[in-house]
């Protein structure tokens, strides 16, 4: 991330927004406007509740607190729609549900009293509304006064489900996040400390390559930001305000998490510590290229939903303009990563264990990101959408990261492992001169279980391997009358064979001395003569 990229991340941060769902609301409203939106909030179907506190000059006298819901002959059929007045907008609204809280002495149900002196009063309402539907709703909350002189109101409200602290304060959409959130933070925090485990018996073996500490990092990135948006929806639970500063970071981090899997990925896809040691020039490029116009759109998107979107619809954050063109940038990475793992295994058929595997798994992960995207947009109810659609984002974003996990342990019993050059013989090859496939190319390989063997085992494989700059030349000369060896000088192994039988064959006893007559008694002697001997 560069420094433009996380001045832009600051300026968010200071804006602190609060968010427009949040269900503890308060502001002023001073306009010509004879009729405008407050908030919204998904009610469940008994147990919704507002309480309210309203306050204005009674000079302003006589103002109206409107609530519509998410049925297409209400909510819809009013906002946004020039051409209706606002008589014909409060028109939809059926008085026998109570939609309309008049806020006047004259309405007994709207809780209102004048206070102050004759000079400045005011009317100040306090009062509440239970919800009851047959479903889980969207209600929205307007305040009118039509044909009069504009609208001023001071407003304070709690909107509300039930009084359970996993409900309370929590829009029906909502329900579920909190808890799915803690137990995807237990998961990924486990996949991240079974990564650093394999990462510690990686770097014993000299195998602990970038692309893996890639994962690393966007592991740890994705347990930070669950970890700050659990604490975020912790504190709305408690208040239900929370702190926008702090669901920022945790979208940022989110953002950031997702961007390195990605760039690991086409990295992988090329052959990066798999088949090759660098990537082209050209190729980095490219790569460069293509995550800066990513991360820009990332931003936009960040802006786009921070600064113009309409708190008076229900939207998804790829609802957009740049939500579109993040869904067209992933199809994009998909076909190079295709191109990319076709290319490497052209050159590399012996790493097929490996790049069949993880282009199965993660064409899935390419399209379900876009495809849940156009789901959550045209195909999951509003009033479901959030929970829903959170769940499945981090169940995608778990599956990438697990799958991984799986391809690169390392276990002797792992088909699929990618690497097989240690870190230290990486700066051997690039300093080697070009052969066929380049300077950045590693040698071809099979796949084994040598690479695995405990560090305690001897690895009798390797015992006799010679590395390409501790070549020796070892010169001996034999001086025969009549014959001259040829030497060694092309620096090759020299295999003979001979038939040792004839050296090896243990000789034989010689035969005891002759016994001789007039003795019973003798030594037997070996190298020298065979002597008889008196006793």
């Amino acid at each position: 991330m560069d420094v433009k990229l996380l001045n832009v991340f600051v300026l968010f941060m200071c804006l602190d927004p609060e968010p427009v769902f949040g269900k503890h609301v308060r502001g002023t409203v001073d306009t010509k406007e004879d009729w405008v939106f407050l908030t919204r909030f998904c009610f469940l179907t008994d147990f919704g509740r507002l309480d309210f506190r309203f306050r204005y000059p009674k000079s302003r006298c006589c103002q109206n607190i409107l609530l519509y819901f998410d049925d297409s002959s209400q909510w819809p059929a009013v906002y946004k729609t020039p051409d209706k007045d606002c008589y014909q907008k409060e028109a939809v609204l059926r008085p026998e549900n109570n939609q309309v809280i008049n806020l006047t002495t004259r309405y007994t149900w709207s809780g209102c009293v004048v206070e102050g002196d004759e000079d400045e009063e005011v009317l100040s309402c306090v009062g509440g509304r239970s919800f009851r539907s047959v479903r889980e709703r969207w209600w929205y909350i307007a305040l009118s006064k039509c044909g009069g002189d504009g609208l001023q109101l001071e407003y304070e409200m709690k909107l509300t489900n039930g009084q359970s602290f996993w409900t309370q304060h929590f829009s029906a959409d909502q329900f579920g996040i909190l808890e799915t959130n803690i137990t995807f933070l237990v998961i990924f925090f486990m996949v991240f400390l079974l990564s650093c485990y394999f990462a510690y018996n990686l770097k014993g073996r000299q195998l602990l390559h970038t692309t893996y500490k890639m994962f690393m990092t966007a592991a740890g990135l994705e347990v930070l930001s669950l970890l700050f948006h659990c604490v975020y929806w912790g504190l709305y639970a408690t208040d239900g305000v929370g702190t926008g500063s702090l669901k920022l970071l945790g979208k940022f981090l989110f953002s950031v998490s997702f961007l390195v899997f990605l760039l690991m990925l086409i990295l992988l896809g090329k052959g990066f510590t798999v088949t090759r040691a660098r990537i082209s020039h050209s190729g980095s490029v490219k790569l460069s290229v293509y995550m800066t116009v990513y991360t820009i759109t990332y931003v936009v998107l960040f802006i786009y939903e921070a600064e113009f979107f309409d708190p008076g619809e229900v939207l998804y954050a790829y609802d957009s303009p740049a939500g579109y063109g993040l869904m067209g940038l992933q199809l994009v990475a998909y076909v190079w990563f295709c191109y990319a793992v076709l290319v490497s295994l052209k050159h590399y058929p012996e790493k097929q264990p490996f790049y069949v595997p993880f282009f199965t798994t993660y064409t899935l992960w390419f399209f379900a990101v876009p495809v849940m995207a156009l789901i959550a947009n045209f195909g999951i109810p509003r009033w479901a959408r959030e929970k829903i659609v959170n769940g499945i984002q981090l169940g995608i974003h778990l599956y990438a990261h697990i799958v991984f996990l799986v391809i690169t342990r390392p276990s002797a019993a792992n088909k699929n492992f990618p690497y097989h050059v240690r870190t230290s013989q990486i700066g051997i090859l690039l300093s080697s001169p070009k052969g066929e496939e380049g300077g950045e190319g590693f040698p071809h390989h099979a796949y084994g279980n040598r690479s695995f063997l405990g560090d305690s085992q001897p690895n009798f494989t390797e015992l006799f391997s010679i590395q390409s700059d501790a070549v020796k030349t070892v010169e001996e000369a034999v001086s025969r009358k009549g014959d001259d060896v040829p030497r060694n000088n092309e620096h090759k192994i020299i295999t003979t064979a001979a038939d040792l039988t004839s050296i090896l064959t243990r000789p034989p006893a010689p035969p005891p001395p002759t016994r001789l007559p007039s003795f019973t008694e003798y030594f037997s002697m070996q190298g020298g003569g065979a002597f008889g001997s008196k006793a």
